[in-house]
């Protein structure tokens, strides 16, 4: 006699949050966004949670503002307003996606001159400054349908999905943005977060939280981890302790800044460069 086996359950993938990924941080600030996209029905709760979490914000407020739209006004630390708002576009009718987006503190300013001088809520002016500073191309796209996007040209597990349901327009460096690395190999390492980003390096999040909004060179271990800052937009590297080291004596005989030096040295590693060209092949 036989015994049945029960197949094991499955056991349920958690959903991604985008699956549009459209880059435009190369541009000038504040016009240096990610439009992070989703195509289907969202998940209301995941999304309010991973956005409270990202943008320091209460899940049950971003779950509000997620449901009927509206801005979040980072509270007074003492007597200074210091992080501007969040801020959240609903279309009731269904017909064109959700916007989430946050204004710095400048544009914050921006956005409360322009309720004061043309008489309009601080949702609509906050709206008018995230549109005017996008890049001309992306001001365009976001007029058409799904960004102006070809399904056909689309993955299949994008496109079944339907329209694009929901868009965030982001800057930060989240548990759910990932952002590469590149290794002492030439490898590419993705992580999402400054804490997966430490841990992967063996250093604190204070030490990664400096060097990404810093950039320069933090020493470790291993090697050097080196960030470069272009727009707001960290660029980072590890190089092992023999990489490092040449860059050293670059920038002693050549009377290099270090940063210089280590890039340098790369564009004259042939391991690095064998990877690039991979790459880039």
């Amino acid at each position: 006699m036989f015994k049945l086996k029960k197949r094991p359950l499955k056991t349920e993938k958690t959903p991604p949050l985008y699956n549009v990924l459209e880059n435009y941080t190369d541009f000038d600030p504040p016009g240096n966004v990610m439009v992070c996209g989703m195509t289907g029905e969202e998940d209301l709760a995941t999304h309010a949670k991973v956005l409270g979490e990202s943008y320091d914000i209460p899940v049950e407020t971003m779950t509000n503002l997620l449901s009927d739209g509206g801005v979040y006004v980072y509270p007074e630390t003492g007597a200074l307003v210091t992080r501007g708002l969040f801020a959240c576009k609903v279309d009731l009718t269904g017909e064109t996606p959700k916007w989430t987006w946050v204004l710095d503190l400048p544009q914050y300013m921006e956005a409360e001159q322009l309720v004061r001088s043309l008489d309009v809520t601080l949702a609509v002016a906050a709206e008018r400054v995230l549109t005017r500073t996008l890049p001309e191309e992306l001001q365009d796209r976001l007029k058409e349908k799904n960004l102006g996007l070809d399904y056909t040209q689309l993955d299949r597990s994008v496109t079944r999905g339907g329209d694009i349901a929901y868009i965030d327009f982001r800057k930060d460096w989240s548990p759910h943005f990932k952002r590469k690395c590149t290794m002492p190999d030439g490898s590419m390492v993705e992580t999402g977060g400054l804490q997966e980003f430490a841990t992967l390096h063996g250093i604190t999040e204070t030490q990664a939280k400096q060097l990404m909004e810093e950039g320069g060179i933090l020493e470790i271990d291993e090697g050097v981890l080196a960030c470069q800052v272009i727009n707001n937009q960290p660029t980072v590297a590890r190089f092992n302790k023999k990489q490092y080291a040449k860059a050293k004596d670059i920038a002693e005989s050549q009377n290099l800044h270090i940063m210089d030096a280590l890039s340098e040295m790369a564009l004259n590693d042939p391991v690095l460069v064998r990877a690039l060209r991979r790459m880039e092949g």
